[in-house]
């Protein structure tokens, strides 16, 4: 029999947050809603239990950290709860998206970046 192999991605979809951010004057001092997903990839190749994976609600808990920090661009917030995702020993990649849904009078704006170990 072959030997298989394994790649595990922890999601979180669709989180809304009311996050400190913009660099228009009218933007700053006011929270907006953002809305965040992080996909990260693991470097176990099993999961067997919750040492070989990331809890979900700890990356909830970062990106809710964060947005009550004023960060001026939703890419610098994707960059930063990226960083803060490889921070958990198993992650060997982050891919965060974050949505500003009132960014445009009409459409979605939004970023996706991608950090990895180097």
């Amino acid at each position: 029999m072959p030997e298989t192999i394994c790649t595990t991605r922890v999601k979180v979809r669709d989180l809304p947050l009311l996050a400190d951010i913009g660099i228009n004057p009218d933007e700053i001092g006011r929270r907006q809603p953002l809305v965040i997903s992080v996909d990260l990839a693991l470097s176990a190749d099993r999961v067997d239990g919750i040492g070989d994976t990331v809890d979900y609600r700890k990356v909830a808990q970062a990106a809710e950290d964060l947005a009550l920090v004023h960060i001026p661009l939703i890419e610098t917030f994707a960059q930063k709860l990226g960083e803060r995702c490889l921070e958990f020993a198993c992650v060997v990649e982050a891919r965060i998206c974050v949505d500003k849904p009132f960014a445009l009078t009409r459409g979605l704006a939004g970023v996706e970046v991608t950090v990895r170990r180097g």
